[in-house]
């Protein structure tokens, strides 16, 4: 039995969860609504105020999705209630962003700006010129955005610059050999 799975979702006062018969889920909160169609063959029922995720029977493909749809639908309440963010440093001298009405600006290295323009339902709030969030309910659709942002810039080996996660690693490279041992005979 999934571990996942089996857990059933609490559902928080305000929040308002309708199961159509063809498995569409829709949760309304004070944050917005999130939909989504679930697969036809696992079973979605609303009780005491809890969301149960149960599947029809143990083979693998049921197994697999018994806790990938308790996960989605899981996501989904939390993105309603709380919402979701994704933290974005940028390192580099010269390295910068700008929000300039709803879209952003980066100033990365390039010989022009970049734009990125948010899809609707993402909000991006810059908190320095070296550091900004992705905001949205959909959790899904905020860790793209960000890693599209991320790919306009990665972080290199070598000095770090570049787009990364807030609390993302970079694994540096030490550089040329011949650095490393000083002067030369």
């Amino acid at each position: 039995m999934s571990r996942i799975g089996k857990a059933p979702i609490p559902i928080p006062s305000g929040v308002k969860v309708d199961i159509a018969p063809d498995n569409t889920v829709t949760v309304t909160g004070p944050k917005g609504t999130l939909s989504r169609r679930f697969h036809p063959d696992m079973k979605l029922t609303l009780q005491d105020g809890m969301l149960r995720v149960e599947r029809p029977s143990d083979n693998k493909l049921h197994r697999s999705l018994h806790g990938l749809t308790r996960a989605l639908a899981a996501n989904m309440v939390t993105g309603v209630t709380q919402g979701y963010t994704k933290t974005l440093e940028i390192t580099g001298v010269g390295y910068r962003v700008a929000k300039v009405g709803d879209n952003l600006v980066f100033q990365v290295g390039y010989s022009h700006p970049v734009l990125f323009e948010p899809p609707p339902g993402v909000n991006f709030i810059v908190d320095s010129p070296t550091r900004l969030s992705v905001t949205g309910i959909d959790k899904e659709q905020v860790g793209e955005i960000a890693a599209q942002i991320r790919r306009i810039r990665k972080p290199e080996p070598y000095k770090g610059k570049g787009i990364r996660y807030a609390d993302e690693v970079i694994r540096r490279k030490a550089g040329k050999a011949g650095k490393v041992g000083g002067k030369k005979k």
